[in-house]
């Protein structure tokens, strides 16, 4: 489910009713936890977060992150541990075991197969069809894998174990796994000696193909869906681990396991800070917003797979960061008006702006952007047109148009004219003058005119032409094929709201008519307002979605559509209620 990367939804932080009731929910769903005792992965006080999200696939998935862990995931209301949660908690769910050389099938999305799992002395656990199941590996019983048994232990043993045996829904090394802090799986010693530790003799290298086979025995079928077939048996190199060095193992952690989380996000923070003074912030751009500094430039200088929250470094508070950096000479800050803070100097020729080493992206980083990022959003190319109506059809007879033809405004003008001087219309003593014949009078004429206007302008016979044709317009999104529709294109709406509490909210309908995707533009704004976002159904608009931003972020969505995305203001209607500047937001 999480082979490929997903798309926030919202991020949200959970009401007490509601950890409750996920409480309640997750001792009511894992019966192994007692009737008395309380799941001690939900933290009672510390902080924990709704994430929603679509898979890849359009799934809607509800996932639980406390500590920047994901620990839950709910998918049709049936909630599920992540591999996060089960490390500290291997006796939650009854454990399968497979061989190592099966997993990297198992992260790219495959199903395990009944071949592919090994048989303990005690047997196999008692499980019946549709029974939540980990997968760890032979010697190592921390899981690896989170599935749904495909049938019950006894049809297994009944058949043979051959065929699909588990629906894999989750897996360490998977996109779910790599929004957490992406640590590889602790060392837990097998209850009951696995039968491969049994016997210190290698395995056979063409005991060990059979076994490759057999284990990934139907998988073709499954990566064929994703555009991948592989042979069973074929050899394949190993699975990459993760660019973050923490999955190469115990050791590498112990230099990250020093430091606490607020110390790394601390580090963090002035990374990000000195980053975007040196590559970013440019003198011509002072005074600057303290909020602008955060969401223009440091959020963008934050590295890949990693998320800066200044509410979890021991700042807590953007001001009191930017006062420390303050007292270091690097910056100096003012209040320019009440409330707002703005950096109206800085020393670029500071030792720790001068010495800051601007990281580059590893080659892993660059290939995975590379492959799974979406194209840098470029805006469409719109154009005003004018559809023929029946009534102007007689008008544009002649010049080989009909009825429904879409015209630019200079088309049209220049058939009137052609019309015009073919019919010998215009008027010998006054060029300015156009006669009007039958076919003109008929589409141009209100019907009170008929028998008193007999001339026109040239600048009253266009524009009254103009105004008698349908209006429309032309799409043409980069590398696709021009769209025609009637009509006048709806521009993006901006529009403030007033919610439970006196709370504004700030709303933008019509992306889709523009080529972006509500849910893109949604996960943008929440990481640079720093505020919760949503995406909802369009009020009165079928198939149409608007995205929520908490608070008056019209700033914010102005410079992202303007700045970075290049729409014409034209299109934008609500711009001006951005809160003005010298009053809070």
């Amino acid at each position: 489910m999480f082979a490929k990367a997903f798309r926030v939804k919202s991020n949200t932080a959970i009401k007490g009713s509601d950890r409750r009731k996920l409480r309640a929910d997750v001792t009511a769903a894992f019966p192994t936890l007692g009737s008395g005792q309380d799941p001690e992965f939900i933290p009672g006080k510390e902080e924990l977060s709704i994430v929603r999200l679509y898979a890849h696939r359009g799934e809607a998935v509800t996932v639980y992150v406390t500590g920047g862990n994901p620990i839950l995931f709910e998918l049709e209301k049936h909630l599920y541990p992540t591999v996060y949660t089960l490390w500290s908690h291997p006796d939650l769910l009854p454990t399968f075991t497979t061989w190592p050389l099966v997993l990297e099938k198992l992260v790219g999305g495959a199903d395990l197969m009944l071949p592919g799992l090994v048989v303990p002395p005690a047997g196999l656990p008692q499980v019946q069809k549709g029974d939540l199941c980990a997968i760890a590996l032979v010697g190592n019983r921390a899981p690896v894998a989170i599935g749904v048994a495909a049938m019950s232990t006894a049809e297994m043993l009944t058949s043979g174990l051959k065929g699909r045996g588990f629906s894999v829904l989750h897996t360490f090394q998977d996109y779910l796994w790599r929004s957490g802090d992406k640590s590889s799986p602790p060392s837990i010693v097998p209850l009951v000696p696995d039968p491969a530790d049994l016997k210190e003799e290698k395995v056979d290298p063409t005991l060990q193909g059979e076994l490759r086979a057999l284990a990934l025995e139907g998988e073709e079928e499954k990566e064929e869906e994703n555009g991948e077939v592989l042979q069973a048996g074929e050899e394949t190199s190993p699975p990459e681990v993760s660019e973050d060095s923490s999955s190469t193992g115990p050791l590498s952690q112990d230099c990250t396991d020093s430091k606490s989380l607020q110390e790394q996000m601390d580090d963090l923070l002035e990374q990000c800070f000195l980053q975007a003074l040196k590559c970013r912030v440019r003198k011509a751009d002072l005074p600057l917003l303290s909020s602008t500094l955060l969401g223009s430039h440091m959020f963008s200088c934050c590295p890949e797979g990693q998320q800066l929250d200044i509410k979890k470094s021991s700042y807590k508070k953007l001001s009191k960061f930017l006062q420390h950096m303050q007292q270091e000479q690097i910056i100096q800050v003012k209040e320019l008006s009440k409330g707002v803070e703005s950096i109206v100097a800085v020393d670029w020729k500071h030792p720790r702006i001068t010495s800051f080493i601007t990281p580059e992206p590893s080659p892993s980083n660059s290939a995975v952007q590379e492959g799974v990022k979406e194209q840098p959003y470029q805006p469409p190319d719109i154009k005003p047109l004018y559809c023929v109506p029946a009534s102007m059809a007689p008008l544009f007879q002649e010049s080989g148009h009909k009825k429904g033809s879409a015209l630019e405004g200079g088309e049209v003008r220049a058939i009137i004219i052609d019309y015009a001087k073919k019919n010998d219309l215009v008027d010998a003593n006054n060029k300015n003058l156009v006669k009007l014949d039958p076919i003109l009078s008929d589409c141009i004429l209100e019907k009170n005119e008929q028998h008193t206007v007999m001339t026109l302008p040239w600048d009253s016979l266009l524009s009254r032409c103009l105004e008698k044709l349908q209006p429309a317009y032309q799409v043409t999104f980069p590398g696709q094929e021009p769209i025609v529709k009637k009509g006048k294109i709806c521009p993006i709406d901006i529009t403030l709201a007033q919610r439970a509490y006196n709370k504004k909210v700030t709303v933008v309908r019509n992306l889709e008519a523009y080529g972006l995707d509500p849910c893109s533009v949604a996960a943008i704004l929440q990481q640079r307002c720093q505020a919760s976002t949503t995406v909802t159904p369009a009020p009165g608009a079928k198939d149409s979605l608007q995205v929520q931003i908490q608070g008056n972020q019209v700033h914010h969505l102005g410079r992202l559509l303007l700045e970075e995305y290049r729409l014409p203001r034209k299109h934008i209607q609500g711009l001006e209620k951005a809160p003005k500047p010298g009053k809070r937001k």
